[in-house]
């Protein structure tokens, strides 16, 4: 079995000689590493599935080494949109200092008894890992670096739902700049996420939270619906002209 490794010194995918047997690709890593190239880096921590630390991109989408299981012809390639330290290794850092820019955190505590429904209705936003999967697989960021991103926004979702926070209005109007209306809709960030979270609808949420804050789409005042052109004058009707 055989996979190419994006190496960053030079460039250039590396092809690499695996045996040929069930593996994840966190060990097929470790394995090159320790058989046959001690130079080639990569990240790796709780290797469950848990902590996020060993995500890279294979054959073009977002996988976390220690769960996915290698195949013959795989290209692996580290993260996008991350500053890449050396091979497979990414700083997470600049990506996620969104958190603090989108202040996802309770603004004005207040207590509150949480039902069952309450924790539900976050229970799963709150598994996110900062694996830094759906940033790397979101299309915004090749054209707006300065996006907030999707993990960023669910974290944003969690918190404006939770019935303890008294100023909801203050998280909405931190996520209005780069935020909830950048967002193109595509899914990708819900493809690729592996605690199954669905960013798409917790930023679609987010909208509709926003429209009843007073808030709306920067972008539709200034779109052009234009003007029916009949033909005469006004709207071009001519009632007179007949058919």
């Amino acid at each position: 079995m055989k996979i190419k490794i994006l190496r960053s010194q030079t460039n250039t995918h590396q092809e690499y000689t695996l045996p040929d047997e069930e593996t994840t690709l966190l060990k097929a890593l470790t394995h090159i590493k320790a058989t046959q190239d001690p130079t080639l880096t990569f990240s790796a921590g709780c290797r469950a599935s848990v902590c996020g630390t060993c995500a890279v991109r294979v054959n073009g989408r977002e996988e976390l080494s220690c769960a996915y299981k290698v195949q013959d012809g795989d290209i692996i390639e580290p993260l996008q949109y991350h500053p890449v330290l050396r091979d497979l290794k990414v700083d997470k850092e600049p990506a996620q200092k969104t958190l603090t820019r989108s202040t996802a955190w309770l603004h004005s505590f207040q207590e509150a008894a949480q039902n069952h429904s309450d924790e539900k209705r976050s229970e799963r936003q709150t598994d996110c890992i900062l694996c830094n999967s759906c940033y790397s697989a979101c299309p915004v960021f090749a054209v707006n670096p300065d996006f907030l991103g999707p993990f960023a926004l669910t974290r944003a979702y969690r918190y404006s739902v939770d019935k303890r926070e008294e100023d909801v209005k203050g998280i909405i109007e931190n996520i209005q700049s780069n935020g909830v209306w950048d967002c193109t809709l595509c899914g990708e960030c819900t493809a690729v996420c592996p605690k199954g979270i669905d960013p798409k609808m917790d930023i679609m949420m987010l909208r509709s939270t926003s429209v009843q804050q007073g808030y709306e789409d920067p972008s539709f005042s200034q779109m052009s619906f234009g003007t029916p052109d009949f033909g005469g004058g006004g709207f071009g009707f001519d009632p007179n002209a007949g058919f």
